[in-house]
């Protein structure tokens, strides 16, 4: 069930529907960094990777935390979104070779998730503001400041070391394939030097001819 749903009938319904969205989301991101920390190859994309998977479980106990302080039971609801964005990652991520290309793909794919998570919690944080639960307001923040220090490391990774690297590694790749194929010029030398003796052998033949 997406976020807009017909048993939404209140902004209190909005607020809880909303949780269960950004539940269920945190505990599939805990499921797929694992997997993103064992494939990346840069050591500081590997740590950055394993420092947010912590975070993250900080985030799933705070949402049980806000669940709690509003009266309900922690529960997930399906996010078609997140489900479709973690997808997408896992598609590119099985179909890049290069590491260093690989790295960048991943930190791309990181931070779709963390956008869509900036946007939930600035959501909920107004939501519950205007529902007069400042209290669950201030937790939830907490998620969004570790969301947004994030996405700013990892912009900051991907800018300084990790794109240029899969743009050097993309353009050595280019340099030896290039080197290991014959070009034309020398294909049509090699032809040039193969046809050399018929020629002569044609012109002394004529010559031979009008004599």
């Amino acid at each position: 069930m997406g976020l807009f749903s017909k048993d939404i009938q209140s902004m209190d319904d909005l607020f809880v529907h909303g949780l269960q969205d950004i539940y269920y989301a945190e505990n599939q991101i805990l499921k797929s960094l694992p997997d993103m920390i064992e494939k990346a190859a840069n050591g500081e994309l590997k740590k950055g990777l394993q420092t947010h998977l912590g975070e993250t479980r900080k985030q799933v106990h705070r949402l049980e935390q806000v669940f709690r302080m509003h009266g309900k039971e922690p529960q997930g609801a399906s996010c078609p979104a997140i489900d479709g964005i973690l997808e997408e990652a896992d598609d590119i991520i099985g179909e890049v070779e290069d590491k260093n290309v690989l790295d960048a793909a991943m930190i791309a794919a990181a931070q779709a998730v963390e956008h869509y998570e900036i946007t939930r919690y600035g959501a909920l944080i107004a939501w519950a503001k205007e529902l007069g639960r400042g209290d669950c307001a201030a937790v939830l923040r907490q998620n969004l400041v570790e969301e947004k220090a994030t996405d700013k490391k990892l912009t900051a990774m991907a800018e300084r070391r990790v794109n240029p690297a899969a743009e050097r590694g993309t353009r050595t790749a280019a340099g030896r394939a290039r080197k290991r194929a014959p070009s034309k010029a020398s294909g049509s030398a090699a032809q040039s030097r193969r046809s050399a003796p018929a020629r002569a052998a044609k012109k002394q033949k004529r010559a031979s001819g009008r004599r």
